[in-house]
């Protein structure tokens, strides 16, 4: 197994955040996660709203609470409402089960961490979650639909 280093945290944050520029996605927030839900890194641009680093927060922290990228919880909550919002209270709040928040995984698919971006549209977020785990050289997984 490998750790999530600070230099790939970095990694992932930096190039993350260049393909939204890139992509003239909307301003964003960033964060990254360690395997035990610690914050590696993080940056939110100019001109994000208020809470987006807690919704980008959401987004990773459940993907790793529950073990699933946040597009699987998105697709259970709409299956298992009352599930998805009982383990939202047993988090303290800290999920967001919309795409965005994608699990860091090793070589041998171990969960490392987790990224989770907010401020465009999930499927933006969830892009440039997953452009920054390969970058950084380990292997997004954002969840099945």
């Amino acid at each position: 197994m490998s750790d999530l280093t600070l230099d790939a945290a970095q990694t992932i944050l930096s190039t993350a955040l260049g393909h939204c520029r890139a992509s003239n996605f909307k301003p964003m927030a960033v964060v990254v996660l360690d395997a035990r839900g610690a914050v590696k890194v993080s940056a939110a641009e100019d001109g994000t709203s208020l809470k987006r680093f807690e919704v980008a927060h959401g987004k990773a922290y459940g993907a790793l609470a529950l073990g699933m990228g946040s597009r699987s919880i998105f697709k259970r909550a709409k299956e298992q409402a009352f599930f998805v919002a009982s383990v939202t209270d047993v988090v303290g709040g800290a999920l967001v089960p919309v795409p965005g928040g994608v699990l860091i995984r090793d070589a041998a698919g171990a969960v490392i961490g987790a990224v989770g971006i907010s401020g465009d549209t999930s499927e933006n977020d969830e892009a440039a979650a997953s452009a920054g785990i390969a970058a950084a050289g380990f292997v997004a997984d954002p969840g099945a639909d």
